[in-house]
Formats: C-alpha cells, sequence, structure tokens
C-alpha cells in the first residue's frame, strides 16, 4: 500500500527504487551531504544515534528491537537517513503512514522534509522531538496537503523513580473480556484528542488495534463495580530502556476528583514489567494533565511536536 502512495517506499517484493524515484539525493548544497534509505548494513550505526536519548527516540527503538534491522521490512515503511560530508549517519526519519526524525536539527529536518516532499509523500502524522518536527514541516508543508492540526509545544517527561503518590490498586492490565468496554472509552478518548470519530471509515481496523494492545499487554484500566471503564492507558511504544505512555483517558464522570495521579502511579509501576522508564509527551496547554503528571513525578525532559493530518 505505502508503495503505491510513495514510489520510493520499496515493498517486499522490490529489491530497488521504483522507476524515476532517486536512490539517494544531495541534502546540503555544496556539500557531501545526503538521505537515502537505510539498508541492514545501516543498523549499528542507527542504533548509535537512537541509544544516547532512549526517552525521546523509543518509537525507533521499538521498531529496531522487533525487526532487528534498519532495513525494508514487510510493513512497506522505510528508515531514510540523513548522511553528514564524512559518509556518517547524522540523522535519521522513519517514513511511513506517520514521520518521525531521529537526531535531526531544524536545518537537516528542512532538509528532509524537501526530499519527503520530491517523493510526494503523503501522511496521517509527523511527531517526535520538535525541532526535527518543525524543520520537516518547514519544508513538506508546502507540497502537504493542509493538517488538521499543528502542537509545536508538547512537553517530554520521564520517571525513573518510583511514583511520588500511591497508585490506585484497582488498575489493572487489560483482558480480552474487558474488548467490549473498553472500545467505548479509546473511542471517546479519540474524538476528544483530535475530534473525530476512529470509527467514521469502520470500526474493524480499530477494533483490532484496541484487541492487539490487550494481547500484547500495553493496554490497562480501571473498572467500577458497573463495569464501567473509570481509567484507561496504552503502552504505545515499547523498548527495553523505555515505555511511552500514550491514551491516557480519564472517564468525565470521575474527572475533577483527584484521582488520575493515582491511576497515573499505577500505570508507571505496571509498566516496570517491561522497562525502568516510563515516559509521555503531553500537549502544553493541557493544563490539568500536566500537574497530575507532575504530582506523580514526571520530569520535563525534552520538547516534542505533532503534526496531524
Amino acid at each position: 500500500m505505502l508503495s503505491r502512495v510513495a514510489p520510493w517506499l520499496t515493498s517486499a517484493s522490490q529489491r530497488g527504487p521504483a522507476p524515476g524515484a532517486p536512490a539517494s539525493s544531495a541534502a546540503g548544497a555544496g556539500t557531501g551531504e545526503h538521505i537515502r534509505p537505510l539498508t541492514d548494513a545501516d543498523t549499528a550505526a542507527l542504533w548509535s544515534l537512537v541509544r544516547p536519548d532512549p526517552v525521546a527516540n523509543v518509537f525507533m527503538a521499538a521498531h529496531l528491537e522487533s525487526a532487528g534491522t534498519a532495513g525494508p521490512t514487510p510493513s512497506g515503511a522505510r528508515i531514510l537517513g540523513y548522511f553528514d560530508d564524512g559518509g556518517a549517519l547524522a540523522g535519521a526519519c522513519w517514513a511511513g503512514v506517520n514521520v518521525v526524525p531521529v537526531g535531526l536539527d531544524a536545518g537537516r529536518g528542512a532538509q528532509m522534509g524537501g526530499f519527503l516532499a520530491a517523493a510526494n509523500r503523503h501522511v496521517s502524522s509527523i511527531f517526535g522531538p520538535a525541532e526535527g518536527v518543525l524543520g520537516i514541516w518547514s519544508t513538506l508543508q508546502h507540497s502537504s496537503a493542509r493538517p488538521f492540526d499543528i502542537r509545536p509545544d508538547q512537553p517530554l517527561m520521564e520517571l525513573r523513580g518510583t511514583p511520588a503518590v500511591a497508585p490506585d490498586p484497582d488498575l489493572r492490565f487489560s483482558t480480552a473480556e474487558d474488548l467490549e468496554a473498553l472500545i467505548p472509552a479509546c473511542v471517546a478518548m479519540f474524538e476528544e484528542e483530535v475530534g473525530y470519530s476512529p470509527l467514521a471509515g469502520g470500526g474493524a481496523h480499530y477494533r483490532q488495534r484496541v484487541k492487539s494492545l490487550i494481547e500484547r499487554g500495553h493496554s490497562v484500566l480501571c473498572r467500577n463495580a458497573a463495569g464501567e471503564v473509570v481509567f484507561k492507558a496504552e503502552l504505545g511504544n515499547v523498548s527495553a530502556d523505555a515505555v511511552q505512555i500514550q491514551g491516557v483517558w480519564m472517564n468525565p464522570a470521575y474527572r475533577g476528583q483527584g484521582r488520575a495521579a493515582a491511576c497515573m502511579a499505577a500505570v508507571v509501576e505496571l509498566s516496570r514489567r517491561y522497562a525502568p522508564v516510563a515516559s509521555l509527551y503531553v500537549n502544553d496547554y493541557n493544563h490539568r494533565a500536566l500537574a497530575a503528571y507532575r504530582r506523580v513525578g514526571f520530569e520535563q525532559v525534552g520538547t516534542f511536536a505533532t503534526i496531524l493530518f
């Protein structure tokens, strides 16, 4: 599918670049800097970019741990590398339905955005470290569809130690029996976050996504005596070094009661099954959520940005 909308993305059956698609592109004018899709031979170099900041780069780390390679995988997505004039890998970018930069400053991000624009890339979102995201967008915007929303300032937070508040004892990993109750909560969170229903184009794909999170042990929730979901969250990206918590939602009937901090503390405790560091990113204008996360012990360690289409 991705190879149809982005010819430079090879499918599992393609072994070379598509006709008319450059295998690489000069990046910095008058320099030897260039951008090209990564191969298996670049895996160690990509890890050297990812490891220094396992919280900011958890998306890419999770992929590398799962796939074991920087090269093409059956998913169809590719990883683009930005090479300096000495031939060393200086930055990278996941390029699939989502675009996720690693180690790109504003200037190199702009060059990457130009490469994506030349390849006629169509994406659902761009997210990650703000400097790289906004750099990519500075050039990609000239050939891109109009975004639904631009969120340039999202504090990236982490918690390495013990939560500062006692965890809610009723929060637990979701099970298959929770699926029917959980889906409406997930839909409600999605609608609050982006303004439309994930079921608009048919619910089968979204239902499978929620089911998959449960099966992988990446969904947590708390239900009341009547079976309603009080709170839910997902462990959206999971590596050996860090977990990125996503999809945090509190039932409106329970908001304003001070329960969010205890629930988040419990999410952190459960996430320790996978990694020693819990992380998340949040919109800068969501003051209530920021206050709750800080009460739990989360501290800002960086800034993300997100562009939604």
